[in-house]
């Protein structure tokens, strides 16, 4: 393989205009962040921000070392007019001085740099910053969005209320002060399977009374747990070891100590990144152009453009030389006595099985135990309507304000059986459930059991009443994300689901085509 020595990267996908460079270390980084006088992140003025300072900052962290062997940049995603900024100076600066340029990935960059920083191997990543939070975790030559949220970033989420409380830019600082002398109220709490919502708490922590300590105490609690939550699930989901958190609002210490309270619940390692490489900064555009140009990826000059929109999941990632997954041999649930999942302890007797929701020492104890009462409640009924619907069920014998006993399905989960047949049997299943006017709310591979080559929803811990389109499409593209972040076959999966679906229920065309809209909105911006 080839090696590069010494690569700048310059990084301006919003806000921070940073520079570094990096060999085997990073050996100069400096970062010139715009600072808005009021409100939010205006693109334009950040850009001529970053065109007025890009030669000084550049020029900081390349003074006396002439041996530059590359340039890299922030190709997206981001704000357009800041985006296209740094690319001209990159693009230039590599014909000043013959040499590559190579766009990266500012999603990708924080979890390589991170991977670099921890010496963590194969992590599931919360990244978590001002427009982006999203589950990532590497199968297959790429990094898959396992969740995400499905409005806006968490750290825009805590600007936002800050903005609406008079408080300055970046706000997340200052409502970590302020929560310290806060106290819990409840706020709406948005989990959709492997994604969550942010505007709905954010509204409501807008419109709220209570003192503002209170409201910033009872907005982190409420927001990080949602995240910590999605994490915990994509950890179980994938069976990795290691959890990493990155991003700009991963520099929150609330954040910090509930991430290692789950995964010390769990048995996982934790791993964060010091402060210089959490927020976005030029050393982790460096370090990944670096891995990325001595892994053979090229592009030409000319064929280099920003995607404001460009998503982990678009990467191929040439620089790791992880061996492609295999298939598993199907595993039977028949010898199983216990199980965990993301929220509950699962104990499989003879003939039936008890579900038992366990406190989770991350989350508040108010938010806690009203998500335990309210999901085992809801629970319970949803499984016996969906059942008296014609939708394969456990029976449900027994239910407590913690704990629910039910009949015990023996066979097979679907992510250990997955074909074209499967999934379109899952497909009816699923338009039989949307035809009685409720969604699952956690339709992942490892929530659905073949028996006897019948499809049998479990885990209605998150479902609900909705005939709403947009709920009906995020119940859709829960399930066709969990198909991508587990097999490369997913296109021809997602066919036959698709099929199936529609014999089923007569919606089924206007929900698909939501869910097409909820996979291409712009959630970056």
């Amino acid at each position: 393989m080839p090696v590069y020595g010494q690569i700048l990267g310059i990084e301006g996908t919003a806000w921070n205009l940073s520079a570094a460079v990096f060999d085997t270390d990073c050996i100069a980084l400096y970062s010139k962040p715009y600072r808005p006088p009021a409100g939010g992140i205006h693109p334009r003025e950040a850009a001529q921000h970053h065109a007025s300072e890009m030669r000084s900052v550049i020029a900081r962290v390349i003074e006396g070392r002439p041996e530059i062997g590359g340039v890299a940049f922030s190709q997206g995603p981001g704000l357009g007019p800041c985006l296209r900024t740094v690319a001209t100076a990159a693009r230039s600066l590599a014909i000043g001085l013959g040499v590559p340029v190579v766009g990266v990935n500012h999603c990708v960059a924080h979890v390589e740099i991170g991977r670099w920083a921890t010496g963590c191997q194969d992590p599931v990543v919360l990244y978590a910053s001002g427009a982006n939070t999203q589950v990532i975790g590497f199968l297959n030559r790429r990094y898959r969005v396992f969740g995400e949220t499905l409005d806006i970033g968490l750290g825009n989420a805590l600007d936002k209320f800050a903005r609406s409380r008079g408080l300055p830019h970046p706000g997340g600082p200052i409502i970590e002060t302020l929560a310290k002398d806060g106290e819990y109220i409840d706020l709406p709490y948005t989990v959709k399977g492997m994604d969550l919502a942010f505007s709905g708490l954010v509204s409501a922590a807008r419109e709220s009374k209570a003192p503002i300590e209170d409201i910033c105490y009872s907005l982190q609690e409420t927001s990080f747990a949602m995240c910590v939550e999605v994490a915990e699930r994509a950890l179980a989901h994938a069976g990795k070891e290691e959890v990493m958190l990155v991003g700009g609002v991963g520099a929150n210490r609330r954040l910090q100590e509930m991430m290692r309270s789950m995964c010390e619940e769990r048995g996982a390692g934790f791993f964060v990144p010091g402060m210089k490489y959490l927020g976005d900064n030029g050393a982790m555009i460096a370090y990944t152009g670096k891995i990325m140009l001595e892994s053979g990826y090229s592009q030409p000059l000319d064929a280099i453009q920003v995607n404001p929109s460009y998503r982990a999941d678009q990467v191929e990632v040439t620089w790791r030389d992880d061996t492609p997954a295999t298939a598993r041999n199907p595993v039977t649930l028949d010898d199983m006595t216990e199980a965990r999942g993301a929220e509950a302890v699962v104990t499989l007797r003879e003939d039936d099985v008890v579900k038992q929701r366990v406190k989770k020492g991350y989350r508040q104890p108010g938010l806690d135990r009203r998500l335990i009462a309210e999901r085992t409640r809801a629970e319970a009924r949803l499984i016996t309507v969906s059942r008296k619907a014609g939708v394969p069920t456990p029976v449900i014998r027994d239910v407590t304000q913690d704990t629910i006993v039910m009949e015990r399905v023996r066979g097979v989960l679907l992510r250990e059986v997955l074909d074209a047949g499967t999934l379109a049997k899952t497909g009816q299943t699923v338009g039989k459930l949307h035809s009685a006017g409720i969604v699952h709310g956690d339709l992942t591979t490892g929530n659905i059991i073949f028996r006897d080559g019948s499809c049998v929803l479990i885990d209605f811990g998150l479902a609900q009443f909705s005939q709403e389109l947009e709920a009906r499409g995020v119940d859709i593209h829960v399930l066709f994300q969990t198909l991508e972040g587990i097999t490369d076959e997913y296109p021809g999966l997602i066919e036959a689901f698709c099929a199936g679906y529609e014999e089923t229920f007569a919606g089924a065309h206007e929900v698909l085509l939501r869910e097409q809209e909820i996979e291409k909105r712009g959630r970056y911006l």
